[in-house]
């Protein structure tokens, strides 16, 4: 099997077999994602080669595979026939695969329409996961995020009627201290919009060459402080009338916060209040991260 550039999965993928679909991402301008500003550039690895990686794959793990996870940045960019031979392969290949998932932002989401992402799901693809960060246009302009927020809710929808699931991130504190309330109402409303089955939370913290970490630096931009993050975790489950499995499953976070809205809200905004109820030295200090 054959790698390149930076391999990131999600944490709840970890279990899973990672294929490389494409290398690099085709956005590449988020302010805060140091992920590819180093490249490489972004790519699609041919069809033939992944099929490769697949086979090979199965010489290492047998048929035990249960679900395979296929980066790099925005895999839900392979050209459709592509895509739909690759998971086809794959259930071939490995008989008790329960679950075929990508990365996928709006933009290319929305490339797909709604016919291409049904013949994807016929074929086996069963979950994207989508950053959201915001529901704040005003936020998704300044993180260069490259959509608006009618177009992350248009995506989302468009999964959930072609029966793909959405796995949504949102980023606490990505709209800095002036947007915070503006970005927590309205991500709350932007994923009440969606409706996807996970809602993964996230809390920014500055990376090193970014956009964002640049402006930091010139005081252009002013980070939350712990509790300004909580109370905008807050704000989104006591808003969030869908029925959405949260998860707060990264290292990031100030609190693990798991649970199903609507009916676990209350417990949820107990444990959210039991942390602000702390003094904010007793949360990690801020920090610049380097991976």
């Amino acid at each position: 099997m054959r790698y390149e550039g930076p391999i990131y999965r999600p944490p709840s993928e970890a279990d899973s077999l990672l294929v490389q679909a494409t290398v690099g991402c085709p956005h590449n301008k988020c302010t805060f994602c140091m992920v590819y500003k180093q490249g490489p550039k972004f790519r699609v690895r041919p069809v033939q080669e992944v099929v490769e990686d697949i086979h090979a794959a199965k010489d290492v793990y047998g048929s035990r595979v249960r679900t395979m996870f296929l980066p790099a940045g925005n895999s839900i960019a392979v050209p459709t026939e592509d895509l739909v031979h690759i998971c086809r392969t794959a259930r071939q290949v490995f008989p008790l695969l329960e679950r075929i998932t990508v990365y996928g932002s709006a933009r290319y989401i929305l490339d797909k329409g709604e016919s291409g992402l049904a013949r994807l799901a016929e074929a086996g693809l069963s979950r994207v996961h989508m950053g959201l960060e915001s529901g704040s246009d005003e936020v998704l302009r300044r993180i260069k995020k490259g959509a608006t927020r009618d177009e992350q809710i248009r995506a989302g929808q468009f999964l959930s009627r072609a029966g793909i699931e959405t796995s949504a991130y949102v980023m606490l504190g990505i709209g800095g201290r002036e947007l915070t309330r503006e970005h927590a109402e309205e991500t709350a409303w932007a994923v009440n919009a969606i409706s996807p089955e996970f809602l993964r939370v996230r809390t920014f913290l500055p990376k090193i060459n970014t956009p964002l970490l640049r402006q930091i630096e010139k005081n252009e931009f002013q980070i939350v402080s712990a509790h300004q993050a909580l109370l905008e975790l807050r704000t989104i489950i006591d808003q969030c009338v869908c029925r959405t499995r949260l998860t707060s499953d990264h290292y990031t976070n100030y609190i693990q916060a798991e649970g199903v809205l609507p009916e676990d809200r209350e417990r949820l905004l107990a444990q959210v209040d039991k942390a602000l109820s702390l003094d904010e030295s007793a949360f990690r200090p801020v920090y610049v991260g380097s991976q």
